[in-house]
């Protein structure tokens, strides 16, 4: 039988390896000059590189999923984490992309507009895999609130590692190395605290798991 603490770290191991390879995507992206791209080129790179990213973050996933939930389908939910991968980049590039080409409003407008776009980066993936998940599991809309704090708490994590480090004027190389190492923690920080909702969202399932071997 699959243990909660079992569980949890196999889901720490799998997701934080996926959710870390995933990260190299974009920085080598970004190492490889994709930042010096015209614009809209720019754009299409690093949306592409935003969607192997949550492809690897996914396939992690439902790798450790489709051992608790056989039914789970492992092709959904990579392709949902995918797509909500490139929505999640699309919202986080704003002030840099988007935003640009829009006038300047009223601070009336442009708070709540910032304070929505917030919302659905951090709620966006979650929301994805939920469509998956509610096939499976009761009460699978705990998921999506599990999945925004683990973003907040990854992006938290991220910036209180790189920003002391990161410096004006350092060399794209160790500029790469900083962020992956902020990559690393904001993994692991993900996967510890998503792992600890898969745990409390299959608590009943695992309870009636059978033991290995039992008829």
């Amino acid at each position: 039988m699959t243990t909660p603490t079992a569980l949890w770290r196999r889901w720490l191991l799998a997701v934080t390896a996926g959710e870390a390879l995933g990260f190299l995507v974009p920085v080598t992206a970004v190492l490889l000059g994709a930042g010096d791209l015209p614009g809209p080129a720019a754009l299409v790179v690093l949306l592409a590189a935003g969607a192997a990213e949550g492809a690897l973050l996914g396939a992690a996933q439902a790798a450790v999923l489709a051992g608790v939930l056989p039914g789970l389908s492992r092709r959904d939910w990579t392709l949902r984490t995918a797509a909500a991968a490139v929505v999640a980049w699309s919202l986080g590039m704003a002030p840099s992309t988007w935003a640009a080409a829009v006038p300047g409003g009223p601070l009336a407008v442009r708070v709540p507009l910032a304070l929505l776009a917030a919302a659905l980066l951090l709620t966006v993936v979650g929301a994805a895999q939920w469509t998956v998940l509610r096939r499976h599991v009761p009460r699978a809309g705990r998921w999506i609130a599990c999945t925004a704090l683990a973003w907040l708490a990854g992006l938290l994590v991220f910036t209180a590692v790189t920003t002391p480090l990161w410096r004006p004027g350092q060399a794209p190389v160790p500029v790469a190395a900083i962020g992956v190492l902020g990559g690393l923690a904001m993994a692991l920080t993900r996967a510890a605290v998503t792992g600890r909702g898969v745990v409390v969202l299959l608590a009943g399932r695992l309870r009636r798991a059978p033991a290995v071997g039992a008829v």
